[in-house]
């Protein structure tokens, strides 16, 4: 496949798509396009991510790829030894082509064998998507056997779109609306091996419709209980929810170090909290069942990721927190071992980081305009 677009050309248009687009949607169909004529591939999978898990979630675009293997795409990222994962791309390169990184022996690749191969995918090429120090953003590309391997300047290209697309991802973060009605109670739900949801109550199924509303106009016979079914429909694929899922099942095995725990905008933006764990078997044969509990997001669980938003460094957010708990300058000196003046000098650049002139507007420019609840407002104190 030849090229298309020279580098400098790739880079000019993404970022014009980044400057002009209104919607995290427009975004990642923008993006995508360019891309595509850039780097010319035959599936694809775009996502955000939680910077903090890297987990993936809203904005999210899928080409040409089987529905039916989306658990298998998670379940492949989280439990197998592999090249390219996207954990590892993030903490090094950025990007990698599958063929490429395994000398042309596909075989060694377990997401290859069982995600690549059975779709008729013969190589792929994954980058992420940085602000930073932080990863707001993922892409994997997918070309046919009838086509030439990614090459190393298909790499490249990549590579070189990674900034101002995950500035772009960060600042949609940053620029969401606040939350419009009040949360509602934790919700619960167990869901079986095969998808299905055997228990719930009746918040984590309203918080479901809030997180992925079906199309109005789907004429399929869907079982509201059945989670993948939603996959074979032209619906808000919860793609967040397969990885989570599979996540919860890694760290029960000792494959994740961390436990399964995922922050995202529900459909009218208010920031949740969903946790999942694997139950203990009550049978040795018992296969794994999944406790999900999902619930409004406080400000100490939404304060991070919003914060990190303004790209302030590790000092500079631990001087906002000192701020947001109502401490002076000297306060604030002596609770991190700085001089008063050191502590001004990063308030003054938080100041322009953010756009504000005060510590008042600071903290509401970073809590109440992108969480908006009030139950949870006096947990920030101000001079």
């Amino acid at each position: 496949m030849s090229i298309a677009m020279t580098p400098d050309r790739v880079l000019n248009s993404v970022e014009g798509v980044c400057r002009d687009a209104t919607t995290s949607d427009e975004l990642l169909s923008g993006i995508a396009d360019t891309i595509h004529r850039a780097i010319p591939h035959d599936g694809a999978v775009w996502f955000g991510v939680d910077p903090l898990t890297l987990l993936g979630t809203a904005p999210s675009r899928v080409e040409r790829l089987d529905p039916g293997l989306c658990d298998t795409f998670w379940h492949l990222e989280f439990h197998e030894q592999d090249v390219c994962l996207f954990a590892d791309l993030a903490h090094g390169e950025g990007a990698g082509a599958m063929r490429h990184s395994l000398d042309n022996r596909m075989g060694r690749s377990p997401r290859y064998r069982d995600f690549l191969q059975p779709q008729g995918y013969q190589d792929e090429l994954r980058g992420v998507f940085r602000s930073g120090e932080s990863t707001w953003g993922m892409v994997g590309l997918y070309r046919e056997s009838a086509h030439q391997p990614f090459s190393a300047e298909d790499v490249s290209i990549l590579k070189s779109v990674s900034r101002p697309i995950g500035a772009a991802l960060c600042t949609y973060v940053r620029q969401s609306a606040p939350w419009l009605t009040q949360p509602s109670a934790p919700g619960l739900l167990i869901v079986n091996p095969a998808g299905h949801i055997i228990a719930s109550n009746n918040e984590a199924m309203n918080w479901l419709r809030e997180l992925w509303p079906c199309v109005e106009d789907s004429k399929a016979e869907l079982d509201p209980n059945d989670l993948f079914s939603l996959r074979n429909e032209k619906l808000q694929v919860p793609t967040a929810l397969y990885a989570l899922i599979s996540r919860s099942r890694a760290f029960a095995s000792g494959r994740e170090s961390a436990p399964a725990r995922l922050r995202l905008r529900d459909a009218r933006d208010r920031w949740l909290v969903l946790h999942a764990s694997t139950l203990a078997k009550s049978e040795a044969d018992a296969a794994d069942d999944v406790a999900i509990v999902i619930e409004a997001a406080k400000s100490a669980e939404i304060a991070p990721i919003i914060i990190e938003a303004y790209s302030l460094t590790r000092r500079e957010r631990d001087v906002v927190a000192a701020i947001a708990q109502g401490g002076s300058t000297t306060e604030i000196a002596a609770k991190l071992f700085l001089s008063p003046h050191t502590v001004r000098d990063h308030i003054k650049t938080v100041f322009e980081k953010v756009g504000v002139s005060s510590r008042g507007e600071l903290v509401a420019k970073l809590f109440g305009e992108h969480y908006a609840d009030p139950l949870h407002a006096s947990m920030v104190h101000v001079d």
